[in-house]
């Protein structure tokens, strides 16, 4: 059996269709794949008729943007119920500041000699979600950038010309969705925030306080001291394990569906969770 429960297809920053995840992941051997797209479950239908089709388990997932502290924390909400009111309202709300926040690095990046920004992220965006790899995208066709991680460094990150600060969702509320759902909430790639320790370690407390019980403890193609420190968090604070690709793109190799190391063996696997069940999520 192999599990990757993280995946974005066109209906948020990845650039395949969720039928062609489906797809790519049954052919590289995955067994049981999670569909997380951001702020948006609209790609699960058709995921869910691939998967049929493939004979392969689909989780119906999401990754919701969180403002905590100072930082942007991504949190995958696994085996929700994509009809759910209160999570449909939280990602509506979610997708409003993602169109806030694209009109104003639209404002930001006119300033600075690129026009029709905005006109040009949205060709790149399956359903008028318009995120940051969007803008990438379009930078790079215009000659402004040879790659998209490149456009991200020049103009995208903070301190550079694109970039605009955001307010997300507050943890609780997020949690608060994902566990109104039926779902289970759970910290996407704890070591990229670039938090001290001690910061990575209040995160998790005010997390499990809201509700939260998982930590994704293998991400992509993370380095095995970020395995080891994420899996010592998992142990230390009794949190569930998940693993996932965080695929996007064919092209980038490092984080290609389904390659990726194993959980460690002392770590609680999230798909032993009595509700990462058949329920929710099945195909």
């Amino acid at each position: 059996m192999i599990y990757d429960l993280h995946a974005h297809s066109v209906f948020s920053d990845g650039v395949l269709a969720p039928g062609d995840v489906v797809r790519r992941a049954r052919a590289h051997g995955v067994t049981t794949l999670a569909l997380t797209d951001h702020d948006s479950t609209d790609g699960l239908s058709e995921a869910r008729s691939a998967a049929n089709q493939e004979g392969l388990r689909l989780v119906a997932g999401c990754e919701l943007s969180v403002s905590w502290d100072t930082h942007l924390i991504h949190i995958l909400g696994l085996n929700v119920d994509p009809d759910n009111v209160n999570l449909q309202n939280g990602l509506a709300t979610l997708r409003d500041i993602r169109t806030q926040r694209a009109e104003g690095m639209a404002r930001q990046l006119e300033k600075h000699g690129i026009p029709d920004a905005m006109q040009g992220a949205l060709r790149h965006s399956a359903n008028g979600i318009v995120t940051r790899r969007h803008f990438a995208q379009y930078l790079v066709e215009l000659g402004h950038a040879p790659t998209v991680r490149t456009v991200f460094a020049k103009f995208l990150r903070h301190g550079k010309p694109g970039y605009v600060k955001t307010q997300w969702a507050p943890l609780q509320e997020a949690v608060g969705w994902i566990s109104a759902a039926g779902g289970i909430a759970v910290i996407a790639h704890p070591q990229r925030y670039g938090m001290t320790a001690t910061r990575l370690r209040k995160l998790i407390q005010d997390f499990m306080e809201c509700g939260g019980e998982g930590l994704e403890v293998v991400s992509g193609a993370g380095a095995d001291d970020a395995v080891r420190s994420s899996a010592a968090l998992a142990e230390r604070f009794g949190l569930y394990g998940s693993v996932g690709s965080d695929f996007h793109d064919p092209e980038l190799g490092w984080n290609d569906l389904g390659k990726f190391a194993a959980l460690p063996a002392n770590i609680q696997p999230v798909w032993t969770h009595s509700r990462f069940s058949p329920a929710q999520g099945q195909a």
